[in-house]
């Protein structure tokens, strides 16, 4: 498993291990979360992928979310 210190770590597509790991929940949390609705999780033939870009964009809306 990767461990991110800073966004310039995260390559351009992720991982749902490289997920899990930059949020510090687990594997698990992080399948469920790339299967909630609106997170931008992808598929390619079996593998989940997440476009880094798209991934910083929707935790910047949840901190939003979450400060009121």
């Amino acid at each position: 498993m990767n461990n991110f210190t800073c966004i310039g770590d995260l390559p351009m597509t992720l991982s749902v291990e490289d997920v899990a790991s930059y949020l510090g929940i687990s594997r698990v949390g992080a399948y469920n979360l790339c299967h909630a609705h609106g997170f931008p999780s992808m598929r390619i033939g079996k593998r989940i992928l997440i476009p880094r870009d798209r991934f910083l964009e929707w935790l910047d809306r949840r901190q939003k979310e979450a400060i009121g």
